[in-house]
């Protein structure tokens, strides 16, 4: 046993830690209210632009509120929009994939096409002209991100199922008798599952960072309110005068997008058929 976890480790060392450091934040943005030691919104215009020091661990903003406790809190807007997006995008993208490559034919054509056109445009882009269009607030961006990635996923889960249409397993269910519905549930759906997996991962790295840029840009939450992108907004002017104020939340946000993509690196690794059992 010993020996097989020492494999494992080596392994898929990186994509471990990984997960560990995103679920560290995971847990301390859930666990916000309890663990932050300030209210993120108290001002104290009097210790504004504090450096970092064991009362303020982060320092203080320009006015005088906590920034580790902005930080601690910030993630719920950031990493909540981002869950929320790619689970729309993968219900949606499954959705369209499934219908175009199974049933095939004019409509086959027609979602692709329109899929075509939603992949032209840069996704950042597509998601600030839906913002625009929608209105400045998080669940316009959520809605916004997890629209413009939805064709990745309809794309994706089509060639996917394409594939799977012509395997034998498919066409015995098929001349049993069994539904259109049967066999996407039960055979299609669940074989398609271990790519999907490896692509959401990917793509809620895209989403937390489509989220701190609408949010930078002020597309997003409210002015004042804790959260990573709006506060590297709100610290850039500092830069040289107090560097903690934007320098932590832009250090959270990066940390988290490599810890979510190198978790999709091992779980990419795990779940390949041809790399699976190398060496375990």
């Amino acid at each position: 046993m010993r020996a097989r976890l020492g494999v494992i480790w080596r392994r898929y060392d990186i994509a471990l830690v990984s997960s560990a450091i995103f679920i560290f934040i995971l847990l301390v943005t859930i666990l916000a209210s309890v663990i932050a030691p300030y209210d993120p919104m108290a001002r104290n215009i009097k210790n504004r632009f504090a450096p970092p020091s064991r009362e303020n661990v982060f320092g203080t903003d320009q006015l005088g509120r906590d920034v580790f406790s902005r930080v601690i809190h910030g993630g719920r807007p950031i990493l909540s929009a981002s869950v929320s997006a790619v689970v729309c995008a993968l219900a949606a993208g499954t959705a369209i994939g499934v219908a175009g490559g199974y049933l095939g034919g004019p409509l086959d054509t027609a979602l692709m096409r329109l899929m075509d056109v939603m992949l032209s445009f840069p996704s950042i882009l597509l998601a600030i002209l839906i913002v625009a269009t929608l209105g400045v607030g998080l669940l316009n961006v959520t809605v916004a991100i997890g629209f413009s990635m939805a064709p990745v996923f309809a794309r994706l889960v089509r060639s996917i199922v394409i594939t799977l249409v012509h395997e034998e397993y498919v066409s015995a269910a098929r001349s049993l008798g069994a539904s259109d519905y049967h066999i996407i549930l039960k055979h299609i759906l669940p074989n398609m599952m271990p790519p999907i997996f490896v692509q959401a991962s990917a793509m809620l790295a895209v989403a937390i960072g489509a989220a701190s840029a609408l949010n930078f840009i002020g597309l997003g939450v409210e002015p004042g309110t804790p959260d990573w992108g709006m506060m590297v907004a709100e610290g850039q002017r500092l830069i040289f005068d107090a560097a903690h104020v934007p320098l932590f939340p832009g250090l959270v946000i990066t940390i988290t997008v490599l810890s979510v993509n190198y978790m999709g690196d091992g779980l990419r690794d795990h779940l390949d058929p041809k790399l699976r059992g190398q060496g375990l």
